[in-house]
């Protein structure tokens, strides 16, 4: 037997402790977000630096991000009802879309911002305190970001993975803007404004990121490619298993659909073809314990070539 694809659905955690970690995830980034708007405003009134003040806006945005991000999973964990028959996991998808329009308009506010101080330079005061701030900022997006991985490893959740793609976005501007403090400081006017600029470029290619997965998951696309070949390797394996046809996958949230068509012997009982299914269905969900599997039995015989007839001359 081959061994199994490396993927993040395959083997998550159980239903109730993804839950927990998710919330765990929405908490501490709320909780980062505001300690660093408090920490940058402070820093932006001493030094008028209009990098810094990016950030700053972005600190904002991440907090109303976090907000919607906890609301989200809050409602994509709640149980299927009888309006929602497959559940709420599009909330998630729903609240990348959200992050993603706050983190373009953020990105087009900055690009005005900066241009403007290109226009009109000015010095950066209060050094020190700049680059402190900067630093406590990269210490604890980067610790966010450690949890925020595990977080992703074990649950795939959408919500979480834009989070953790706006905090990296971060770091990076972070470390950007001790660099042009610094510039600046030296002579540099013109660094300030340009690195304000390139950040948010690097944003909204960010934001980018976020909605093409969130349509993905919006708009039914499949599974990767190395999850549907496990299913079909885990189908084929059963003993009693002749063949499968119209595999078809989808994700919502950290719930996984699949449905199948099984090909079975003509002669089995209906009750044998059941079990079989079921052992099949059992397999499936041993790899992917929060998928939900529908499986269609079929006679193999159906689907074997049919001789073409040809009508003699």
């Amino acid at each position: 037997m081959n061994e199994p694809v490396n993927s993040p659905l395959t083997h998550p955690l159980v239903p109730e402790e993804s839950a927990h970690l998710m919330r765990l995830a929405t908490y501490a980034s709320t909780a980062v977000a505001l300690v660093l708007i408090v920490s940058k405003l402070v820093a932006w009134v001493l030094t008028d630096s209009v990098s810094l003040m990016a950030t700053l806006l972005d600190s904002c945005l991440d907090a109303l991000a976090s907000i919607i991000n906890l609301l989200a999973v809050r409602h994509a964990l709640a149980p299927a009802d009888k309006q929602h028959r497959f559940g709420h996991g599009k909330a998630e998808s729903l609240a990348g879309l959200g992050q993603a329009t706050f983190i373009a308009g953020s990105a087009l506010f900055l690009i005005l911002e900066a241009s403007g101080r290109f226009l009109h330079p000015q010095a950066i005061q209060g050094l020190s305190i700049g680059i402190s701030v900067m630093i406590l900022s990269i210490a604890l997006t980067f610790g966010l970001m450690l949890f925020q991985r595990h977080v992703i490893k074990a649950t795939d959740s959408m919500a979480i993975k834009a989070d953790h793609l706006h905090y990296k976005t971060d770091l990076l501007v972070n470390a950007a803007v001790i660099v042009a403090i610094l510039l600046s400081v030296y002579g540099w006017h013109g660094a300030d404004p340009g690195f304000a600029i390139l950040i948010a470029i690097y944003i909204l290619y960010s934001a980018w990121e976020i909605v093409q997965e969130s349509l993905d998951h919006l708009m039914y696309h499949e599974l990767p490619q190395e999850d549907r070949e496990r299913i079909k390797q885990i189908v084929h394996n059963h003993s009693k298993s002749r063949g499968m046809h119209d595999l078809r996958t989808r994700k919502a949230g950290t719930m996984v659909f699949i449905q199948l068509h099984l090909e079975l012997e003509d002669q089995l009982t209906l009750m044998q073809a059941h079990a079989i299914s079921d052992e099949v269905e059992a397999a499936i969900m041993e790899e992917y314990p929060n998928a939900e599997v529908i499986i269609h039995e079929d006679p193999a015989s159906l689907m074997e070539p049919q001789p073409v007839f040809v009508e003699p001359d």
